[in-house]
This record gives C-alpha cells, sequence and structure tokens, in this order.
C-alpha cells in the first residue's frame, strides 16, 4: 500500500500540473480540454500504474528469503529497508526499483517541471500584475506540495549517505509519506 499510495501521489500531481497548466496557458479552452472524460482517464491511468508498480515489487519481494532479525528500522516496510533484510539476491529488486522509480518518479517531475516552465513563460508574456497574481495564487499551493514531496524523495534516495541515519530516513519518509497528502490541495 505504501508504495502504491507513493506512486499515486506522483501520478496525481502530474495530473494536476497539467490541469494547471492548461488552465493558465490555454484558459478559455480549458472546459474543451479537460472534460470530465479526460479526468477520469487521469485518475484511471494514475491508479493503473501504481498498481502495476506496487505490484512488481511486491511479487519480487515475495521470491525473496528472510532469515536473522526481522526487525524493520523505519517508518513504514520501505523497500530498501526490507531488502537489507533478505538474505538471498537483491539484484533483481534493485534493478527493478531503479526502473520503475524512474519510470514512477523521475518521468512525472519533469512532465511537472515542464509544464510550469510553460506556465512561467505564458504567465511573464502577461502585462497585468493582478493576472500575475491570480496565476501564483493558483499555482502556490501545489508548486509547495510539489517541491516538497519531490525534494523529500530527492534527498532520501537519490542523494543517499554512506552514514544516514535511521532518524533521517524515518523524518524523510514521513514528509512525503503523511504530511505531503495532508497538505496536497
Amino acid at each position: 500500500f505504501s508504495i502504491f499510495f507513493t506512486d499515486l501521489d506522483s501520478f496525481l500531481l502530474t495530473s494536476m500540473a497539467y490541469d494547471r497548466y492548461v488552465a493558465i496557458c490555454h484558459p478559455l479552452h480549458y472546459m474543451t480540454i479537460m472534460k470530465q472524460a479526460l479526468c477520469n482517464l487521469l485518475v484511471a491511468v494514475s491508479w493503473i500504474l501504481s498498481c502495476a508498480s506496487a505490484l512488481s515489487h511486491t511479487l519480487l519481494l515475495a521470491q525473496l528469503s528472510f532469515c536473522a532479525d526481522n526487525t524493520v528500522h523505519h517508518f513504514f516496510c520501505d523497500l530498501g529497508a526490507l531488502l537489507k533484510l533478505s538474505c538471498s539476491d537483491t539484484s533483481l529488486n534493485e534493478l527493478v526499483i531503479f526502473t520503475v522509480g524512474v519510470a514512477v518518479i523521475t518521468l512525472p517531475l519533469i512532465c511537472i517541471l515542464i509544464s510550469y516552465v510553460r506556465i512561467g513563460t505564458t504567465i511573464l508574456k502577461v502585462p497585468s500584475t493582478r493576472s500575475i497574481c491570480k496565476a501564483l495564487s493558483t499555482c502556490g499551493s501545489h508548486l509547495s506540495v510539489v517541491s516538497l514531496y519531490y525534494g523529500t524523495i530527492i534527498w532520501l534516495y537519490f542523494f543517499p549517505s554512506s552514514s544516514t541515519s535511521s532518524n533521517k530516513n524515518i523524518i524523510g519518509s514521513v514528509m512525503y509519506t503523511v504530511v505531503t497528502p495532508l497538505l496536497n490541495p
């Protein structure tokens, strides 16, 4: 469930970034582009991709053997923490974590960044200060959630230190699993 909801959050943040992009860059076409069918499709695809990701990790994890101390020193059963407990070869699991991680975390982040670059260029073309403030207020809460969510994930997983303390991992995990969904507009 933790993998599923983390991935789902990533995809839904991407869908929300696309919604903001359409609202600001194509305001007159917003209702024709963001129809109910497209919104339903974005949510359904998010659920399907998240489920496929979580299922792939769960099935691979079920193939591993665990021996000795089975205490997870983490906030939840994070894949990295579980792989450390395994006495089997985890190279396939690590390869899938990297590959799926690129697809589930990096690609949505790139899409979000592209949408906000397009939003930024559109905002800079607007002569009215009031319109700029309105556009920024539309994006502000989403940008703060995106920054907190991806900033924490990048801090924990892309730049791990060899002396990473358990408390740092727990605090970081709480940030992107509990705090970010609570702040999500």
